[in-house]
């Protein structure tokens, strides 16, 4: 499986490191992460200050982007605020699944965007484009699909699929599950996150992966 970001993409100030990792293993014991998330919670209730979204200069970058592309913040926030302010509200983060577990809490970490798609899932390529109106998202949780209208940036695969619309919300068709064995990972950024950034959090992402579910690095892109 290969995957490009198209130029017109690339000058909205849309930046990112993707990976492919495989033998992974979400049957893993969530237990195991009980210690990286209770420090990572210790962490985020002294960061995460009530102005946080606001003064954070990732998190303006994304509502920038939206700005660009005419979707509401409001309604499309970036799947990185939307972290901050559901632990702001709540104090916690939900456990999904080990793997889920771990690119949530890589996000929570950086304010980058993270997602993961099953690589089993998905048709033929991955390309970062602008829509035209003519492609299919059913978001996760959902059955029917919904309208993705022109000009937005999204990931669509070689069925014409939106796999992660803008960074705000992924699809129900190549979600990970437990049988989930190898995944194509997204760490999205925009002009507020040079390629340092990108590449420490690909590094961090790769790392907790390995030590708690296991996985083979097997292609990586830095698109800065």
């Amino acid at each position: 499986m290969q995957f490009k970001i198209t130029d017109d993409v690339r000058r909205l100030g849309v930046r990112g490191a993707f990976a492919i990792l495989s033998n992974l293993d979400n049957r893993a014991d969530a237990g195991a992460l009980a210690h990286y998330r209770r420090e990572l919670m210790e962490r985020l209730r002294v960061e995460l200050t009530p102005d946080f979204v606001e003064s954070d200069p990732i998190l303006r970058g994304f509502r920038d982007l939206h700005d660009a592309v005419g979707r509401s913040n409001r309604r499309f926030p970036s799947s990185a605020e939307a972290l901050v302010t559901l632990f702001q509200r709540k104090g916690l983060v939900p456990s999904i699944s080990p793997l889920v577990d771990i690119y949530n809490g890589v996000s929570l970490e950086t304010r980058l965007s993270l997602g993961a798609h099953d690589v089993a899932k998905v048709t033929g390529d991955i390309t970062l484009r602008i829509t035209d109106g003519s492609e299919r998202f059913v978001a996760l949780g959902q059955t029917m699909p919904e309208p993705i209208s022109p000009g937005e940036y999204c990931y669509v695969d070689g069925g014409d699929d939106v796999l992660c619309r803008l960074e705000h919300r992924q699809c129900e068709k190549t979600k990970l599950t437990a049988d989930t064995a190898s995944a194509f990972y997204i760490i999205q950024g925009n002009a507020s996150t040079p390629h340092a950034m990108l590449e420490q959090a690909l590094r961090r992402l790769v790392d907790l992966t390995q030590r708690f579910c296991g996985g083979r690095e097997e292609q990586f892109w830095i698109v800065d």
